[in-house]
C-alpha cells in the first residue's frame, strides 16, 4: 500500500526559517492594515480566496486590485490567500468567502460531490504548470514514464497539481499507486524539498520555476505554461486559473458578479497590451523577493497561458474532463454536466 507523504521531516529540519512568498501573501491578507489586499472600504463587500496570491498563475487577482479596477466597479474586494487551490475550494464551499481564484477543474470535482460551482471568469487556457526534476534525479527521470517509485512534489493533496501529476503518470503507463505524492506547497518549501532530496521532482509554477532554474536546482521536464505545451502534454487546451463561485450565489448576486467580471476582463486586456516588466512593476514589492529582473522573467514565461477576454476556451472543459476521468474514480463513474461548470454570461457582457 502506498503511503502518501507529507513534508514534515524537511519542514522540521529548517523550513520554519524560510520566508516564503506564500507566507508573505498570507501575512498581507490577514493584516488589518493590508492595503494591498483590501479595497477602499466603499461599495459592495466581496471576499475572494486565492490559492496562492503570489503565484503568477493567479496574478490577475492582485493585479486587478492594484490597478484599481475593483474600486472603479464599486466593489470592496478583500483578497485572502491559501497556499493551495484545494484550500481555496474548501473556503468557498464552506461559505467563508464568496469567490475563489483557483483551477477550473475543481468545478467538475465538486459537481460529482453534489456541489454546484461554476467558473465565471476564465483567466487561462493552459495550466501554467511546469514539471521539474531535481538536478540529482535528472538522469533517472526523462519522461513521466519514469515516475514509478519516485517522490513527486505537489502543492497539496486534492490540488490541481495532484490531479495533473496523476494524469501524466497514468497517461504514461504508471499507476497512481506506484509513486508518492508529497505535499510541499510552493516557493521556498518546494525548492528546499528539491534540494534536500525530499522529492525527486514535482509540479509547480512561477516564480518558483524561475528561482529553481536560476539556482540550477533542477530542470524542466514538461512545460505547460503555453497553449502549445498544454496541447502536447494534455491533448488540448486546459482552462486552469479562474474565478469560480457557488452557482446559487451567482444567480442571486448577478449585479455583483457582473462587476467582478468587468474588473477582471479589464485586467486581462491590460495584461495583453503591457510587458512583463510593466506588470511586475504593479505587483507588491515583496513578490519579487529582491530580484525584480527574475520576477519579470517569471511573468514573461507564464503570460502565454492567459486569455485576453475571460472566455472559456473551446473544447477546454472536455480536455479537463478527459484528464480527470483518467484517474479519478468518482468522475469516471459519474455523468458530468459540463454546461453547469462554467458560464460565459458575464464575460460576454463585459467584452461586448
Amino acid at each position: 500500500m502506498r503511503t502518501t507523504a507529507r513534508f514534515a521531516a524537511v519542514a522540521a529540519a529548517g523550513l520554519l526559517g524560510l520566508s516564503s512568498l506564500t507566507a508573505c501573501a498570507n501575512d498581507a491578507a490577514s493584516a488589518s492594515s493590508g492595503a494591498d489586499t483590501k479595497g477602499d472600504g466603499k461599495g459592495t463587500k466581496v471576499k475572494i480566496m486565492v490559492g496562492g496570491l503570489d503565484k503568477v498563475i493567479y496574478l490577475p487577482a492582485m493585479l486587478t486590485q492594484r490597478l484599481g479596477y475593483f474600486d472603479a466597479e464599486g466593489l470592496d474586494v478583500e483578497l485572502l490567500s491559501e497556499p493551495a487551490g484545494v484550500q481555496a475550494e474548501t473556503a468557498l464551499v464552506s461559505g467563508q468567502v464568496q469567490g475563489a481564484v483557483g483551477f477550473y477543474d475543481h468545478t467538475l470535482d465538486l459537481q460529482v460531490k453534489g456541489k454546484e460551482v461554476e467558473s465565471v471568469v476564465q483567466f487561462s487556457h493552459a495550466p501554467g504548470e511546469v514539471e521539474i526534476v531535481s538536478t540529482k534525479a535528472g538522469g533517472d527521470i526523462t519522461s513521466p514514464k519514469d515516475f514509478k517509485g519516485k517522490k513527486l512534489g505537489i502543492t497539496g493533496l486534492g490540488s490541481s497539481t495532484d490531479f495533473l501529476t496523476k494524469y501524466l503518470a497514468v497517461k504514461n503507463g504508471v499507476k497512481v499507486s506506484q509513486f508518492t505524492p508529497v505535499a510541499v506547497g510552493a516557493g521556498p518549501t518546494f525548492i528546499a524539498a528539491l534540494q534536500q532530496g525530499a522529492i525527486d521532482g514535482g509540479m509547480t509554477t512561477d516564480p518558483t520555476v524561475a528561482t529553481i532554474l536560476d539556482k540550477k536546482a533542477g530542470k524542466v521536464l514538461l512545460d505547460m505554461r503555453t497553449p502549445k505545451g498544454s496541447q502536447e502534454a494534455l491533448g488540448g487546451p486546459y482552462p486552469s486559473s479562474s474565478l469560480y463561485m457557488q452557482t446559487s450565489w451567482v444567480n442571486s448576486h448577478k449585479d455583483t458578479v457582473q462587476k467582478l467580471a468587468n474588473a477582471f476582463v479589464k485586467t486581462l486586456k491590460w495584461m495583453s497590451t503591457h510587458s512583463a516588466s510593466d506588470i511586475a512593476g504593479k505587483m507588491p514589492a515583496d513578490y519579487s523577493q529582491g530580484n525584480k529582473m527574475l520576477y519579470a522573467v517569471a511573468i514573461k514565461n507564464t503570460l502565454p497561458m492567459f486569455t485576453k477576454d475571460g472566455v472559456m476556451p473551446k473544447n477546454g472543459p472536455e480536455t479537463v474532463e478527459k484528464v480527470l476521468k483518467a484517474f479519478n474514480p468518482n468522475i469516471q463513474n459519474a455523468e458530468v454536466d459540463l454546461d453547469k461548470t462554467y458560464t460565459t454570461e458575464f464575460v460576454q457582457k463585459a467584452t461586448g
